[in-house]
C-alpha cells in the first residue's frame, strides 16, 4: 500500500518549534492540520489529516506531563499577577483583594489552559519520542 504525497509529508518529523506552535493553536503537532480537541475537555482519538494517534501511550501516567504543564502555567500566571499588583500598589498592597483574585485565578487558569496543556505535552512528547508506524491509525 502506497501513501499519498500529503500523507507521506505528514509523517516527516516537524521542527520542534513548529510542533509547539501548532499545539498552541490546538492543531496536530505533527501536520498542523487536524484538530487536537473534540471539545474543551475531550481529546480527539487521532488527527483527521495525518492519522497520528493522540493517545500515544495508553498508560495513565502519560498525561502526568500535561498535568505538570498545567500546574506550572497556573503558578507562573499567579506569580506574575502577584508581582504586578505588588509593584503597582506598594507600600500598601490590598491583601484581601490579592487573596480573592488569587483564589479565582488558581481555579480558572487550569480550566482555561487544560486543552493547551494536553496539546503542548503531545508536541513535547513528539520532540523526545519521534513518531513511528505504530503512532498512526
Amino acid at each position: 500500500m502506497q501513501l499519498s504525497d500529503a500523507s507521506e509529508r505528514s509523517r516527516v518529523p516537524a521542527r520542534p518549534v513548529d510542533g509547539l506552535l501548532r499545539a498552541l493553536r490546538l492543531r496536530c503537532p505533527q501536520c498542523g492540520v487536524g484538530r487536537v480537541i473534540r471539545s474543551w475537555f475531550s481529546l480527539c482519538e487521532a488527527c483527521t489529516a495525518c492519522g497520528l494517534r493522540f493517545e500515544r501511550d495508553e498508560q495513565e501516567e502519560y498525561w502526568l506531563g500535561a498535568f505538570t504543564l498545567n500546574f506550572i502555567a497556573t503558578e507562573v500566571v499567579f506569580a506574575l499577577l502577584l508581582f504586578a499588583v505588588l509593584v503597582a500598589t506598594w507600600p500598601n498592597p490590598p491583601w484581601t483583594a490579592i487573596i480573592w483574585i488569587g483564589v479565582i485565578q488558581m481555579c480558572l487558569t487550569p480550566i482555561l489552559f487544560y486543552p493547551f496543556s494536553k496539546a503542548v505535552w503531545l508536541a513535547i512528547d513528539l520532540i523526545f519520542r519521534p513518531v513511528g508506524p505504530a503512532d498512526f491509525r
